[in-house]
């Protein structure tokens, strides 16, 4: 996917990574020519619909939470310095994330312009990327050759 063509000179990444595969989450982030700030940006403490720890899957221990990893490109820094990281928020459908993280990311970085990608459904201000909503946007493919 080319982001640099979806993405301004200065601009935020916010990424949800499996927790598994960090060393390909930092490849990711170079590779669209991001900064990494924060593994941790946000770590979401998953509730069930009771209000109960989530009880996930996981190889060492069972997974509980989900972590958003901050990047930058170019001259870009928070608004407010007052937005904690971690937030607990009960599990909506299958790779959804509760709203708050998007209400979240607006008090951190103001009103931007501003697009998620792989979205679950469609949010009011944001556009919108994945193949199970309505997209607002196209990405163009970025073909590599390999030798």
């Amino acid at each position: 996917m080319d982001i640099q063509s979806i993405s301004e000179n200065d601009c935020i990444l916010f990424m949800w990574w499996v927790g598994s595969q960090p060393e390909e989450a930092i490849d990711l982030v170079k590779t669209w020519g991001f900064k990494l700030k924060t593994m941790t940006g946000f770590n979401w403490v998953k509730l069930t619909k009771l209000g109960k720890l989530f009880f996930g899957m996981g190889f060492w221990t069972r997974a509980g939470s989900e972590c958003c990893l901050i990047a930058t490109k170019g001259k870009i820094k928070p608004i407010n310095r007052g937005i904690r990281s971690v937030i607990k928020a009960k599990a909506e459908d299958h790779s959804k994330k509760p709203d708050v993280f998007a209400e979240e990311i607006i008090k951190l970085c103001g009103d931007l312009p501003r697009v998620e990608l792989f979205a679950r459904d469609n949010k009011s201000g944001w556009d919108s990327f994945g193949n199970e909503i309505g997209n607002t946007i196209s990405i163009p493919n970025k073909l590599t050759i390999w030798d």
